[in-house]
Order: structure tokens, then sequence, then C-alpha cells
């Protein structure tokens, strides 16, 4: 299983509306972006991540600039570190070069449901402005 890093306070930052020195933001809000299949499940051992995932989980997004297959790639994870997958190759373009501009982008998941041997699991990929 992969794990990232994750900083306390981008979960901090993405949970409540505060900003990264702790100070209230209370006009920021999230925009839905779109809407999408985790790619890459049935390539990961989720067996034992899935049931800490219940309807409505907090998503991290990592760009992943130096990918051998995609230059625009959008790693996936939960708030454990534990890589889930990607967003599909035909959606990440617009969201990679948001995220490369500064905008912060999570996801949340919508549903999940075992498909055989993988985890199929749709998400909602959202903007937090301030």
């Amino acid at each position: 299983m992969d794990l990232a890093v994750i900083e306390p306070a981008l979960l901090a930052l993405l949970h409540g509306h505060f900003d990264k020195g702790g100070r209230l933001q209370p006009f920021a809000r999230e925009i839905m972006l779109v809407e999408c299949a985790i790619a890459g499940t049935s390539f990961r051992e989720l067996k034992e991540v899935e049931p800490t995932l219940p309807i409505g989980s907090l998503l991290l997004l990592k760009r992943e600039p130096a990918n051998e297959h995609d230059s625009l790639a959008i790693m996936i994870l939960d708030e454990g570190g534990n890589q889930l997958g990607y967003v599909p190759r035909a959606k990440n373009e617009p969201l990679a070069h948001l995220m490369d501009a500064g905008k912060l982008l999570f996801g949340r998941l919508e549903c999940k449901e075992w498909q055989k041997n993988w985890l199929k699991a749709d998400i909602g990929i959202f903007l937090r402005d301030f």
C-alpha cells in the first residue's frame, strides 16, 4: 500500500473554513467541478481501506507532473494517505491546470460498490474558493 504524507494544515483547511494561519475564512465555499469514477482501483489493494471510507469522505488530490504515463496525472488519496487511484485521464486536464495555478481542489466520495475484485468508487471534485 502506497502512503503519502498528508500535512495537517491542509486537512484543517479542507475540513473547516480556516486559512493556513488559523484565521477564520467565513466566506469560503465549495464549487463542484466534476463527477467521475476513481481510475485504477483495480490495481490497488483496497479491501482493508474500503471499510474506512464512508460516503461523503474527504479525499485529497495530489498532482503528479512527473508521472511517466500522464504528465497531468492527479492522484486520489484518503485522509490517511492511502492511494486509491487517479482522476481519469479524460477529465484531468482542466483540474491539473487549476491545481498548477495554486487552486485548492479536493474530492468527496459519492458512492462505492465492489464489482467482483475491484472497487467502483464515484467522487465529486470540488474547488475550495476563498
